[in-house]
């Protein structure tokens, strides 16, 4: 080497961390640094035996101890001092570089020219100084931008993922702020409500004080009337036992004899006194009984109809679906026997609804982006849409002849939709909140509906217009059906009750307690004598409409349970939960079993009309076809 300083060959990795180099270094032969150390004399009392051995070899393990304890403190302290940096010499650098390249001819040439011009002195070594250190800060750069690249690549792919995320949420805040917009209108709506009736009722307040002064007026008159009557009755009573005195033995004649008997004793000739004793008779009569009005007759009152109302038929008909409950083979009544056969993207929001056709396979759909659709199963074909509707959808219901469908929604609006023409036929307006429910009477001719508004309606398809208004729940009125080919209606309410109606009367026949939750769906089973209800704290409550008292109560919650429905058979309740589930009750065992698929809450389930097939619809904007 030409220095005393001379490097060796490095490798190409070593290159790439850092510049190594070789130093010169003499170690003396004695390497005690100088230490004194002091002796010991030794001690002729002193001396081992042999059965000190374990005294020895516990000597011998601290002394290894403390050797081992002083190595590692001499080894800290070398580590702890600062080594110091020199630059690689520029011919030193040149022969790596062709011994890294594997360029030996090279090699040779340079270092016969490098002697030689060392050994003729004609190099000087002041000229030829050491490697800028900018090539040791390239390598390290290299290395920082390997790191870098990875680092970016990673960071690249969290990007990538948050991006995603990020799209989600976007989804999830575009929902909530729509459903806040839903909530803000139900507010608004709410307010200007309450302002109307605060003025509708200040508008009653002077009737009703004339209606209190008339009160009090007619309160006297009756008292003084009262006090004529009595005065009268007294008068009556001393006449008819000064008769009895004059005579005992005879048979007291009537009021009129007794009466006209004194005149004609005092003054025969005198016919004035006949005239004042009638017109006397007649003065107690009118006092003691009300003269005859026709007006007030009820007899003889008559209403004023409508001329086109359809007429209520009779409660004697027969369900002709009854015989659907003896077909039923045994493993569709199982709940073990449900497997998910098809998965239907139906609506982009939430799906609110479902609605079976009475006859085909064919199902109809609502959904919160106020469209309706037609769907064929199990297949999944659409078959018809309808749009009208200016916000959310509820609820359908299809007509018994299946030629035509009702919807509601929370415009506040009932609306009639004809197959054949394509088209709304008709729209029902009068409840003042939104319409939750609807539900078709056998004969096709009248539609019920229910609403946040506290009542349910009757609606006349043939007049157009509403028969009865059944009030009577103190909250939100959330299910409606009619019990097939029957004029009684079952309504639930958020005041924790179900109803029985009678619709020809538009009054209520039973009340159901023993919810402690707001109800949300109720029905009837197929042979109407057994009614289920949910409420939305999953508990499920199963009726005896005969004895008005609750059967079975099932607890699924803590999820609020959205509705419920019974199979053909009557033996299976299927419900829709809240937790994204359709949980299947078995009547006869009590059990519960569980079906999984949705990934939002479940919102309705029905039966197709032969029983074939469950359909759930949930807020994930799928139906789900179960067989």
């Amino acid at each position: 080497m030409a220095n005393s300083t001379a490097p060796a060959a490095v490798t190409a990795d070593e290159m790439v961390d850092a510049a190594f180099y070789l130093e010169k270094v003499s170690i003396a032969d004695d390497s005690e640094d100088g230490y004194q150390y002091e002796e010991v004399p030794a001690d002729d009392d002193w001396s081992l035996t042999e059965g000190d051995d374990d005294w020895e070899n516990t000597v011998k393990a601290i002394s290894e101890q403390t050797d081992n304890t002083q190595a590692a403190d001499q080894r800290a302290a070398l580590a702890k001092q600062p080594v110091s940096h020199k630059p690689e010499a520029v011919d030193d650098f040149l022969r790596n570089f062709l011994i890294k390249m594997g360029m030996s001819k090279t090699l040779d040439c340079f270092q016969t020219e490098w002697y030689e011009m060392t050994y003729r002195g004609l190099l000087n070594a002041e000229q030829v100084g050491f490697v800028p250190d900018v090539y040791t800060q390239n390598q390290h750069l290299e290395n920082e931008i390997k790191s870098l690249k990875k680092e970016q690549g990673t960071y690249k792919r969290a990007a990538l993922k948050a991006g995603d995320v990020l799209v989600k949420l976007r989804k999830e805040r575009d929902f909530h702020r729509m459903q806040h917009k839903r909530v803000v209108q139900e507010k608004n709506r709410l307010i200007s409500d309450i302002k109307r009736l605060k003025k509708h009722y200040a508008s009653y307040e002077p009737a009703l004080r004339q209606l209190q002064d008339k009160y009090k007026t007619a309160l006297k008159h009756k008292m003084l009337t009262s006090l004529e009557r009595d005065r009268a009755t007294g008068q009556i009573t001393g006449l008819q036992a000064a008769l009895r005195n004059i005579q005992p033995e005879q048979q007291m004649p009537p009021l009129s004899t007794a009466i006209q008997r004194p005149c004609r004793e005092a003054s025969g000739a005198q016919g004035g006194c006949r005239q004042k004793q009638e017109s006397r008779e007649k003065m107690l009569l009118t006092d003691l009984v009300a003269p005859y009005d026709p007006a007030k007759d009820p007899t003889k009152q008559t209403v004023n109809k409508y001329p086109d109302d359809s007429e209520f038929p009779l409660d004697t008909r027969v369900n002709p679906n009854l015989a659907q409950i003896k077909g039923q083979a045994s493993h569709v009544t199982r709940s073990s026997g449900y497997r998910l056969t098809n998965t239907l993207k139906v609506h982009e929001l939430a799906v609110s609804s479902l609605a079976a056709h009475p006859r085909k396979q064919i199902i109809v759909t609502t959904s919160d982006d106020c469209h309706w659709k037609m769907w064929s199963v199990p297949n999944g074909d659409i078959i018809m849409a309808g749009e009208g509707h200016s916000d959310w959808l509820s609820s359908c219901c299809f007509h018994p002849e299946g030629n035509k469908l009702a919807t509601t929604s929370g415009d506040t609006t009932v609306k009639i939709w004809d197959f054949s023409k394509g088209e709304c036929v008709l729209t029902f307006e009068g409840h003042t909140h939104a319409v939750w429910g609807c539900s078709w009477h056998s004969c096709g001719d009248f539609l019920a509906s229910c609403s946040m508004d506290n009542t349910s309606k009757i609606w006349d398809l043939n007049s157009k217009r509403c028969r009865y208004t059944l009030r009577g729940h103190a909250d939100s009125v959330n299910s409606v059906v009619f019990l097939p080919f029957s004029n009684t209606l079952l309504t639930s309410s958020a005041d924790k009750t179900l109803s029985l109606w009678d619709a020809r009367t538009g009054l209520c026949a039973q009340t159901f307690y023993g919810h402690l939750h707001s109800c949300n769906h109720a029905t009837f089973n197929l042979t109407g004598d057994t009614v289920v209800s949910c409420d939305s704290y999953g508990v499920v409550k199963l009726w005896d409409v005969r004895k008005v008292a609750a059967m079975l109560t099932i607890d699924t919650g803590p999820h609020p349970s959205n509705c419920a429905t019974f199979d053909l058979s009557g033996r299976l309740v299927a419900i829709a939960s809240n937790d994204g589930a359709v949980k299947l009750l078995d009547l006869g065992s009590g059990q519960v079993s569980s079906l999984l698929g949705h990934e939002d809450a479940v919102q309705s389930v029905i039966y197709d009309c032969k029983g074939e097939f469950l359909l759930s619809g949930s807020s994930d904007g799928t139906v789900q076809i179960w067989s």
